[in-house]
């Protein structure tokens, strides 16, 4: 299972969506989570404390933060999310393998 959190900052009201895929269930990724202002800093706070990946984004969160909480990605960012997703795994299998060593 994969969450993610991608946000956005720089901007008068930073956005955040978070997101869930269970490759064993889920036909795509979902919206579990979005926000803007304080909701958004709560968002990230909470995922950094449960060690989330966060990614700053503002293209795909603009794009995400039109989706209603429980939807799928539409198919159309497939693409440039399952490659978040595969960053995320491959930086989680070299800290793996570095616990291991040790």
């Amino acid at each position: 299972m994969y969450k993610k959190v991608i946000s956005e900052k720089g901007h008068t009201r930073r956005k955040a969506v978070a997101l869930d895929y269970d490759s064993e269930t889920d036909g795509a990724p979902k919206v579990v989570s979005k926000g803007q202002g304080k909701l958004a800093e709560k968002i990230i706070q909470i995922a950094s404390a449960n060690n989330v990946p966060i990614r700053e984004d503002p293209l795909l969160v603009a794009a995400l933060a039109d989706i209603d909480l429980g939807e799928k990605i539409p198919p159309e960012l497939y693409l440039v999310v399952a490659e978040v997703f595969a960053y995320i795994y491959r930086v989680r299998e070299m800290l793996n393998a570095e616990r291991a060593a040790k």
